[in-house]
């Protein structure tokens, strides 16, 4: 009978061991959750922080980023200066030619993102032109990142 009842408190000791590992767990993967930082996700779908280039042009490759340098990066937003090579697409896209024009990038609103919801990913965009710009594009242009 004694051995019979220690086998009952050590299955009912390891029993609710087990619940609060799982639950220190979960806490530590919601609070890693919390503390990563949002990811910039590229045209094919791949979380990057702090890159060095990035398309905006997915379709064509015809607007990119390069030369990136990342002064922040946090929670709320990042900011950075680099490179906007746009093609002029004269006479027509693919007989344009490239032209570089130096910006300041800023990523902001990080939301859940779709493929993974536990990434906070940026989900827009600010670029403001420093010098010349495409004839067609405002000092500062904004856009919204696709999910």
């Amino acid at each position: 009978m004694l051995c019979a009842a220690l086998c009952l408190t050590a299955a009912v000791g390891s029993a609710s061991a087990v619940p609060a590992t799982s639950s220190t767990a979960t806490a530590r993967a919601a609070a890693a959750r919390q503390t990563a930082p949002p990811v910039l996700v590229d045209c094919l779908w791949h979380a990057k922080v702090r890159p060095g280039d990035f398309i905006l042009a997915c379709g064509d490759g015809n607007s990119r980023l390069v030369s990136l340098h990342w002064d922040t990066w946090g929670q709320g937003s990042a900011r950075g200066t680099g490179v906007n090579v746009v093609n002029d697409c004269d006479p027509y896209c693919a007989a344009g030619h490239f032209h570089p024009y130096a910006v300041v990038v800023k990523l902001d609103r990080p939301q859940p993102w779709k493929k993974h919801p536990q990434v906070q990913h940026y989900s827009r965009i600010t670029l403001t032109y420093l010098g010349d710009r495409p004839d067609q594009f405002g000092r500062v242009v904004t856009y919204p990142l696709w999910n």
